[in-house]
This record gives C-alpha cells, structure tokens and sequence, in this order.
C-alpha cells in the first residue's frame, strides 16, 4: 500500500479545516433563525424560560394558525407581491440597458459617467430620504405604491456595475453577426445578451426581491392607510396594535416572522448556483 505525498496530505488537512470551519460558521450565523424556529412552537411562557428548552414538548402548531388569522395576512401579501413583482422587472430592465451601454459602447464621457454611477452608491439612503418624500408629497404619491415602484425604473448603481463586468465576459462573436443579419441593438441585447447573462441576471433578481420582499422603511415612510400595508408592516402591527395590551404574544411573532422568511430561502435555495455563478463570474473581469 503506497503512503501518499506529504504535500497531498497537507492539501486535504488545509480542505478539511476550511469545511469544518465553514461549517462552524454556518450552524454559529444559524442559530438566531433555530431559535426563531423553536420559539415559534412554544407556548409563550416558555420563549424566555431559563433554561431554554430548544425542542418543545408538545410543539403548538396553532402558533401559526393564530400569526395568519389576527390580521388579513392575505391582503398584506397581494400587497407585498404588488410592490415587488414591479420593481423587479424594471430594476432587471433599466439596470441591463444601462450595464449593456457601458459593456458595448464607445463614447466621449463613458468611464466619467460610469465612475459617477458607482459614486451615487457612497451616498448613504439618510441624505436623500427628506428631499425624496418632499418630491414625491408634491408629486401626491404620498400613500400610493409609486415612491417605492417608480425609482427602480432608474436603475440601481450596483446592479450596473455587476451586470456590466458579466456582459464584459461575453464574446461578442454572436452580437456581430446578430448586427450582420440585421438586428437591432435593443433585439440583440434582448435575444443575444440577456440569454448569455443569465447567472446575473438571477443574481439581481434575488438580490431584488430580497431586498423589496423585506423592506420596512420604504413602506413605513410613505404608506399610511393599514389597507396597504406589507408583509413587514404587518409584522409590525401584530405587535404593536393587534397584541397592544402590553403582553407580546412571542411565539405568534416567531411564527408570522417565519412564514415572511420563507420565500427567501426558498428562492435562494432554488436559484443558489446561478446566483453564485453570477456573483464570482461578475467579479472576475
């Protein structure tokens, strides 16, 4: 029996402490979600018992069944799906066409603007939170669905610049003689480009609707009727009107908390490997 390689030895030590590692990372930055989960089967009594019990005994699945019944949970998900679905596709569209112009097209200013564009996200959301709610109070918007759909129509600095370094990577051997046959440059980038892209775009597609799935300030900021309220914002009714008697009911936050979570780590799970496809192919230009 041949001993292997002191050299080849090393090299799965090093593997295997990366791994172990890694995974003492993973079950550390899972632990608030486990409890989340476990409190969520408790009676609330026993949420901040000492010591915690993490496996409930008996586990009280009607948790759930009271998180989705003290407030219309159906409407703040129409509500939630109104918003997000929207801002999807125009961030998708408006971010692609500007990336592409960057990656394809020769101009007097191009690398300034593009310089200026990766700027804008070194503005922090607190400068221009004021000026925007009085721009969108003189526009009427103010409880309406527009101030949180309509910017998404402008782009997004980071998306740009990922989708840009992805379509940097695509030869362009396809494009010429799409451009031969005929093709204008908006059916190329539609029937040639975006295909070729399709890790980064399933990257800006999660990054997006996790992002407008979970946000609290946008809707806390211009929405003010309870009728249009999302998911987060119901989140934070359950707590502060519904269970307003003083006594938090914990474990029926847990579950509502849970139940929001759920299509992002459904989603992230289904899409992981274009997702991450897209985020190291997108850096390594």
């Amino acid at each position: 029996m041949s001993v292997p390689p002191r050299s080849s030895a090393g090299a799965v030590a090093r593997i295997s402490l990366t791994y172990l590692a890694l995974v003492a990372l993973g079950a550390l930055f899972s632990v608030p979600v486990a409890w989340m989960l476990s409190s969520s089967l408790h009676e609330l009594a026993a949420v901040f018992a000492q010591p915690y019990r993490w496996l409930p005994s008996p586990l009280h699945w009607e948790n759930y069944v009271r998180a989705v019944t003290l407030l219309p949970v159906g409407r703040f998900l129409v509500n939630t799906i109104v918003i997000t679905v929207p801002v999807m596709a125009a961030t998708l569209v408006s971010s692609a066409l500007v990336a592409y112009g960057f990656a394809r097209f020769r101009f007097p200013g191009r690398d300034a603007l593009f310089a200026l564009c990766l700027a804008t996200m070194m503005l922090p959301g607190q400068v221009t939170m004021i000026p925007l709610y009085l721009l969108f109070a003189r526009l009427g918007w103010v409880d309406t669905y527009l101030p949180l759909i309509v910017p998404s129509l402008f782009g997004s600095p980071f998306y740009i610049f990922l989708l840009r370094q992805f379509f940097l990577t695509i030869p362009g051997d396809s494009e010429e003689a799409a451009l031969i046959d005929g093709a204008s440059r908006l059916r190329i980038w539609w029937s040639v480009v975006l295909p070729q892209a399709r890790p980064a775009v399933a990257t800006v597609l999660i990054f997006t609707f996790i992002g407008t799935w979970n946000d609290f300030f946008g809707p806390l900021l211009y929405l003010n009727s309870p009728e249009k309220a999302t998911l987060t914002l119901g989140l934070n009714l359950m707590k502060t009107q519904v269970l307003g008697s003083g006594v938090v009911e914990w474990n029926v936050l847990m579950a509502a908390s849970l139940l929001v979570l759920l299509p992002n780590v459904v989603l992230f799970f289904v899409a992981q490997r274009q997702f991450i496809r897209g985020i190291s192919m997108g850096a390594g230009k």
